[in-house]
């Protein structure tokens, strides 16, 4: 595997989208739970993404259950508490592990390219990466990231 835009993940809805549909955008790629300390973030992943639409920035949201059993729901209760909780506009995708033998092949790719502090694996919930429009991956957030934290280096990634 050699460019982000190879991959395919399912959507909430239970589609099939090519990571080739974003070619050109800048990617923030998060595994989310709806449970967890940092589901709040999902305000400022919001945020974010209306703020930075219009310029290419795609935020996608991928449901995890692999910490702290922090996302048990069905794809209708994701959809409930993203949209209804937090005004979740930007897409999200069907529950994935992003660590183990199951590793969804997004974050297998991801983090062999960005393998952070831990060799690799995904420390917690709301791990966020960042690739470039050229579908390179450029950085990794840890979960403490907060989005407005990362707003600078979207913006430099954008050229804003």
């Amino acid at each position: 595997m050699n460019t982000f835009y190879q991959l395919t993940a399912i959507s909430l809805s239970g589609q099939l989208i090519p990571m080739a549909d974003y070619a050109g955008k800048l990617v923030l790629v998060v595994n989310t739970a709806s449970h967890c300390g940092f589901t709040p973030q999902y305000v400022g992943l919001e945020a974010l993404y209306k703020k930075y639409a219009a310029q290419g920035l795609v935020v996608l949201g991928f449901p995890c259950n692999q910490f702290g059993k922090q996302e048990p729901g069905s794809a209708d209760e994701i959809s409930q508490t993203c949209h209804i909780n937090y005004g979740v506009s930007f897409p999200m995708f069907g529950k994935v592990e992003v660590n183990g033998a199951a590793t969804h092949p997004v974050f297998r790719y991801l983090k062999d390219e960005l393998p952070g502090v831990l060799g690799g694996r995904i420390k917690w919930n709301f791990t966020k990466f960042l690739i470039g429009r050229d579908g390179k991956p450029l950085k990794r957030f840890a979960p403490i990231s907060t989005p407005e934290k990362m707003e600078a280096a979207i913006r430099t990634a954008l050229e804003i």
